[in-house]
């Protein structure tokens, strides 16, 4: 069982985050707090194994809370999950340890993966973060890496590639099937596939090879629909 804490001043948030992990069966709600020192506090009290936080909170805030976490509770994973998706938000969440960034407008099914993957020891990032992410370390970064990457993505096929520029474009897999016409169980087992060819262990990775080796995402309309279903 995965014990979870919920931090956020709003109790209305709270309580839908609560009803949607509760339709879990490996989840369960520990605690919940109502600012950043309260989440401190009650991490250590109620043994959780992931702490949901959200950033605008009286008191402390959560990125303070997320700093003091990573100090006194190394152990346990963070997760942001808030409004606010600026690229600061993300890339600090990352630098002090967090777990994972999501925004609130998720869908259920991408909170209950999220706090999944944190329990397990990964990083969950929604789309948008990876998009930062990503954007960030092509900044910081010069383009050495792009000959690279196109050395990797030339072990994949055309339609592989596709999916995978989607991937860099921090697309999810529901929309990435609308995009090329094809169902989200397929585009699935194409991420899957393009993760071991490329030799990455996550979207978040496999987001950054399509980055730095500038694939250009296929057309969407008409135009894809007649090219896949031919």
């Amino acid at each position: 069982m995965i014990r979870i804490l919920i931090a956020d001043d709003e109790p209305l948030i709270r309580a839908g985050i609560r009803m949607i992990l509760a339709s879990a069966e490996d989840i369960e709600v520990a605690a919940e707090a109502v600012n950043g020192r309260e989440a401190v506090e009650l991490t250590s009290k109620h043994l959780v194994d992931v702490v949901l936080l959200d950033i605008q909170m009286p008191h402390m805030d959560g990125l303070t809370a997320l700093a003091e976490l990573s100090r006194t509770a190394p152990g346990v994973h963070v997760l942001v999950l808030t409004t606010f998706g600026q690229r600061d938000n993300v890339l600090q969440t990352l630098r002090l340890g967090g777990a994972g960034f999501l925004l609130k407008d998720s869908a259920p099914g991408e909170l209950i993966r999220a706090v999944r993957a944190a329990a397990a020891g990964a990083a969950f990032l929604s789309p948008e973060a990876t998009r930062h992410v990503a954007d960030s370390l092509m900044e910081a970064a010069p383009s050495r890496r792009g000959e690279e990457a196109r050395n990797r993505v030339a072990a994949l096929s055309e339609r592989e590639q596709e999916v995978l520029a989607l991937l860099g474009e921090g697309l999810s897999n529901a929309d990435t099937g609308r995009r090329i016409h094809m169902s989200e169980a397929t585009v699935k087992t194409y991420v899957s596939r393009i993760l071991a060819k490329l030799g990455c262990e996550n979207r978040v990775q496999a987001a950054l090879v399509a980055r730095d080796a500038g694939i250009p995402a296929p057309p969407g309309g008409e135009e894809a629909a007649g090219r896949h279903l031919s």
